[in-house]
């Protein structure tokens, strides 16, 4: 298909506002200044654009529910927080084509009539950070950013803000909590970030690849977008793809493409002659599919039928060498080391976890301890403040639903039945 997303980062300089610019740049945000901020909300609504972040949500939706009241400050705040294991799709735009993302930036903050946004970008993406900040220094000085943009009574002033490499500032309320400088807690919703925000004021938060897809659809229509891939999950969608395969990589393809066409038809292919035995879909906190679930079309609904999710897209693809077991444990250990702390279901819960895998993994399982995990999935789920819990649990269970024989095989003969 046509690159959208990814069509200037094989360009020279293409992190430049010059090339930029001679590659048709800030088109989307000329044209978005002569509508008015609620038909804008309304061609994002029609094109069916949902939030490339993880959650799926509709867009123009969620712009549309920020109040109208003119004497209310408003605010965006752009996810670029990437912390989620096996995901690297935002890194691309981020460093490569910054402006992209600043001008889908200007058109949300245009719609909802916010003055003020923010770039959350996580501690770890320096050189990221630094190629933002020098975009947005090109942009004050052409005047695309400041006072009255392009003429228009439109006026923005942006920010990057660096955290501090804490994966619960990709969950929106910590993000928020953060920026402002406080300890990175989610907060209990309602109010929601819509009504109350960043500094208590009306607030959206968009993902980084969510703002990139903004211009296209600007310059191109709602219709043009809403034709590309399936009904209900339309648009062009970068999937970054690690593991055992032969191209691992950032691809742009049409959402509803299948597990299977992914691997063999872009990525050349597993590494090895070991086939495949799982695929985690959508990033760590995304239950694995098996071998069986390879036609599975990669859309909200496709996955989530199959007891999965899209998440961030970050498709890690593992050969029949990989211990599910290993697997579980690592993936938990991160988890429980990323808890907030602020809710005893998560805080208590996601260490006691790491600590059964890990007895598991090192042959020292006991009889019952399936169970007992089972026990405190069901106890975690849906009893957080946030979904950081609900992950190390969806990621677990997608083990044990696929792979149970392999725990069992840990606890009664007390090895690895892949590697003895």
């Amino acid at each position: 298909m046509e690159k959208i997303l990814l069509k200037n980062v094989d360009k020279p300089a293409s992190h430049s506002l010059n090339n930029y610019l001679k590659n048709g740049g800030y088109a989307g945000i000329k044209a978005a200044l002569k509508l008015k901020p609620d038909s804008i909300i309304q061609i994002i609504k029609d094109s069916g654009l949902r939030g490339r972040g993880g959650a799926g949500f509709s867009t123009g939706l969620k712009w549309s529910f920020i109040p109208k009241d003119p004497a209310l400050p408003k605010y965006l705040a752009c996810n670029a927080d990437e912390s989620e294991p096996g995901t690297f799709k935002d890194r691309v735009i981020i460093e490569n084509d910054p402006h992209l993302l600043l001008e889908g930036i200007m058109i949300a903050c245009y719609a909802i009539n916010a003055a003020v946004g923010y770039i959350y970008i996580r501690g770890e993406y320096e050189f990221g950070a630094k190629r933002l900040e020098k975009a947005i220094a090109e942009a004050y000085a052409k005047g695309y950013l400041g006072q009255n943009i392009f003429g228009a009574d439109f006026s923005l002033e942006l920010y990057v803000h660096r955290g501090a490499g804490a994966y619960i500032c990709g969950e929106e309320t910590a993000l928020l909590e953060s920026i402002e400088g406080f300890r990175a807690q989610p907060r209990i919703r309602p109010p929601f970030p819509a009504v109350a925000g960043l500094y208590h004021s009306p607030t959206v938060i968009n993902n980084v690849e969510t703002l990139a897809c903004i211009p296209s659809i600007l310059e191109r229509g709602p219709e043009w977008f809403a034709a590309i891939g399936p009904e209900k999950s339309p648009g062009p969608k970068l999937f970054g793809v690690s593991g055992h395969v032969k191209r691992p990589g950032v691809y742009e393809l049409p959402m509803g493409l299948t597990i299977k066409e992914l691997i063999f038809d872009h990525c050349g292919g597993m590494r090895t002659d070991k086939p495949i035995k799982a695929v985690i879909p959508g990033g760590a906190s995304a239950p694995m599919l098996s071998v069986k679930d390879l036609d599975t079309p990669l859309d909200f609904e496709s996955l989530a039928a199959k007891g999965t999710m899209l998440g961030s897209a970050g498709v890690v693809v593992m050969d029949e060498s990989t211990c599910m077991v290993k697997t579980a444990y690592v993936i938990n250990r991160f988890f429980s080391h990323e808890s907030c702390g602020k809710c005893t279901p998560c805080r208590d819960g996601t260490p006691w976890m790491t600590q059964i895998l890990k007895r598991i993994e090192n042959g020292q399982g006991r009889e019952g301890d399936i169970e007992l995990l089972e026990s405190l999935c069901t106890g975690i789920f849906g009893r957080c403040f946030c979904a950081l819990g609900d992950a190390a649990v969806m990621a677990l269970r997608g083990a044990l639903q696929n792979f149970k024989e392999e725990f069992l095989y840990h606890i009664t003969d007390k090895k690895c039945m892949v590697s003895g």
